[in-house]
């Protein structure tokens, strides 16, 4: 744990001898002297900001300011400058745990309706996590791009892994596109028209233009083009996680929930008319058992239907969005409906969880497309020999894996479930006698798929569960002289209960363990 240091700060400022003499809190620290000084309330709404002590010094007090101490920076901001100036000399952006910003004020506002909601509201924001757990950051000179760093990563990789496997057992192909695609394509696709504003283009060399990809629907388009296909090979079904890039206005951008770079667990499904309610079920059911199994309940649902720009014909509307409805009814879903939000090529369901301070985020859909196949010259043969266009169904369980695993963060409170944490096991040796049996322990967890960590050090065994605490490592195995004797281990959970197991029985249980 980081320990926190005096600042001292020297500022003109009237003392306010109506408020409170003394603030009531545990953590409060105190800037400049501690002499003279005053501390005024923040504005309503903010309570949960700690008051910074202010130095009068000489005496002087020539005109009035107001301060507050912004924890994520440990620095002192002026409400003078007022809000909005506060954010524009932060020293982080939205999303790095750390930089003071407009929408990180906004969040820290009480929720009437749900009050158990603000105790924590802090400690559980996914970007505040994200910087104490030391899994990301994002950059004021890289606004909206994410640096994963390695505990954060291996979140993703395993994440990423699971839905992988998930998608493999369901029968689809993964595939890999291009980042830079021609404008050509983009405007054949629509997506120029559409999505123009929100690209990044880049001049080619030959004077084409080209532009990083928004979504990966025309680069599978172009795999399934390559050869002439039989109605007997349908579905195709094709996944991706593709890297996108989209140029959100800056002040949409929020942590990783919203951001400019993203991957996208992206998958394509190209089948026949009679195959599609089916085909929608699989997908259903995929997403309720990975959600289930990752602690989210329940989610709420939209039929998101036709915008006013719009490619296709009113005939393949009223097919797409009559037929997703039927196909969202038969498995069971309460859908709302979303009047003209659906994609320009087709209407879709959306599925949305709720962060912690009950703000809804669209993570899955599942789409109906019969306008993008058309355009991009997408064929079957049919059994009379025909050339017939496919029904193309776009979904995603995650979407963005970054805006998921934020979710995930906010949901278990940074205490992520057992089989998705960076580190499984922190291994503590009592005593230093015991640093080469621990080292033992680390390679038989190691030989078994578990992720251990050495936890050694000057530090005393009680300080080190407590940073591996702080860092929510799961398990701790703790060995002392008794263990080493014995070929045993500690193993202490995070509810502090603790079981001893010979080390082969301790790297069984753990290595079956989700």
């Amino acid at each position: 744990m980081r320990s926190r240091t005096s600042v001292p700060v020297v500022a003109r400022m009237a003392a306010d001898r109506t408020g409170p003499r003394g603030w009531a809190d545990p953590n409060y620290t105190m800037l400049g002297k501690r002499a003279s000084g005053c501390r005024q309330r923040p504005p309503a709404g903010l309570d949960d900001r700690r008051p910074a002590r202010i130095d009068r010094p000489h005496g002087r007090v020539p005109h009035l300011r107001r301060y507050y101490h912004d924890d994520r920076q440990r620095r002192v901001v002026p409400w003078s400058r007022g809000l909005r100036a506060a954010a524009s000399t932060s020293k982080g952006p939205a999303g790095d745990g750390r930089g003071l910003s407009l929408a990180s004020l906004r969040d820290r506002v009480p929720c009437p309706a749900h009050p158990q909601r603000n105790e924590h509201m802090d400690q559980h924001d996914h970007r505040s996590l994200g910087n104490r757990l030391d899994l990301f950051h994002i950059q004021d000179d890289a606004p909206g791009m994410v640096f994963w760093h390695p505990r954060g990563y291996a979140v993703y990789r395993l994440l990423e892994d699971y839905i992988r496997g998930q998608l493999r057992r369901l029968g689809y192909a993964e595939v890999r596109t291009p980042q830079l695609l021609p404008r050509d394509l983009w405007e054949r696709s629509g997506h120029w028209e559409k999505f123009r504003d929100a690209m990044f283009v880049v001049d080619a060399g030959d004077g084409r233009q080209m532009a990083l990809k928004p979504m990966s629907c025309p680069g599978h388009l172009q795999i399934f083009n390559r050869r002439r296909r039989s109605w007997r090979e349908l579905p195709v079904r094709f996944c991706e996680f593709g890297a996108c890039h989209r140029d959100e206005p800056s002040g949409s951008m929020h942590g990783l929930m919203r951001t400019r770079a993203f991957e996208q667990d992206d998958a394509h499904v190209f089948c026949r008319e009679a195959d599609v309610e089916a085909e929608v079920s699989r997908f259903v059911g995929l997403l309720r058992r990975v959600y289930a199994e990752l602690g989210f309940a329940d989610c709420a649902v939209a039929l998101s239907t036709r915008p006013p720009l719009r490619a296709g014909s009113d005939a393949d509307w009223d097919w797409a969005e009559a037929g997703l409805a039927e196909a969202a009814r038969a498995n069971g879903l309460d859908f709302t409906i979303a009047a003209g939000q659906g994609a320009f090529y087709g209407p879709k369901l959306e599925f949305a969880l709720r962060d912690r301070l009950g703000r809804s985020w669209q993570c899955g859909t599942v789409q109906l497309d019969r306008v993008l196949p058309g355009r991009l010259g997408t064929s079957y043969v049919a059994p009379d020999g025909s050339a017939v266009v496919p029904v193309m169904i776009h979904h995603a369980v995650f979407g963005s894996m970054g805006r998921f695993i934020a979710m995930l963060l906010e949901h278990h409170g940074g205490a992520l479930p057992f089989w998705l944490a960076p580190e499984q096991v922190a291994v503590a040796p009592i005593a230093r006698e015991q640093a080469g049996y621990a080292a033992t322990v680390v390679d038989g967890f190691a030989a078994a798929g578990v992720r251990a960590v050495l936890s050694a050090g000057d530090d005393s065994l009680a300080r080190r569960i407590v940073v591996a605490h702080d860092e929510q490592v799961p398990v701790m195995a703790i060995v002392g002289a008794r263990e080493a004797a014995a070929g045993t281990v500690t193993l202490r959970e995070r509810d502090g209960t603790q079981a001893v197991l010979r080390l082969e029985d301790a790297a069984a249980v753990l290595a079956a363990r989700r």
